[in-house]
């Protein structure tokens, strides 16, 4: 009688490993995106303090430096905005290089589980 093998599940170094190292991205991705939001407030309060002076200084009219703050935020959001698609996309693309499977793969191999898991269920059946 032939027998057969089952395959080997990872052993739990290797999966250590792995969260290890999923674990170690996310907390490089976490403190990336909290330097990026400290450095917005900051650019953010010198703007304004910059515009201030200036109002204070008599260079432009209280009335102008409300607008030119307002301009400047309206770009840097904008700016803000595509930054924050090209970070989402290099995130995504180091995901991918790394194995790292996203919740939609995760979702998707569940759903298989599932369908396989009432398959063997009818199979069981007398």
């Amino acid at each position: 009688m032939p027998t057969t093998t089952k395959p080997k599940a990872e052993t739990p170094v290797v999966e250590e490993t792995k969260e290890k190292r999923q674990s170690q991205m996310f907390d490089l991705l976490r403190h990336v995106l909290l330097a990026s939001i400290g450095a917005v407030v900051i650019v953010e309060e010198e703007i304004e303090a910059l515009v201030n002076k200036m109002i204070e200084r008599g260079e432009i009219a209280e009335k102008d430096g409300k607008k030119l703050v307002k301009e400047v935020m309206d770009k840097r959001k904008g700016r803000a905005q595509k930054l924050d698609e090209q970070i989402k996309k290099d995130v995504e693309a180091v995901l991918e290089r790394i194995s790292i499977p996203t919740k939609a793969d995760v979702a998707e191999l569940s759903e298989k589980i599932n369908v396989l898991t009432v398959k063997v269920d009818e199979l069981k059946k007398p």
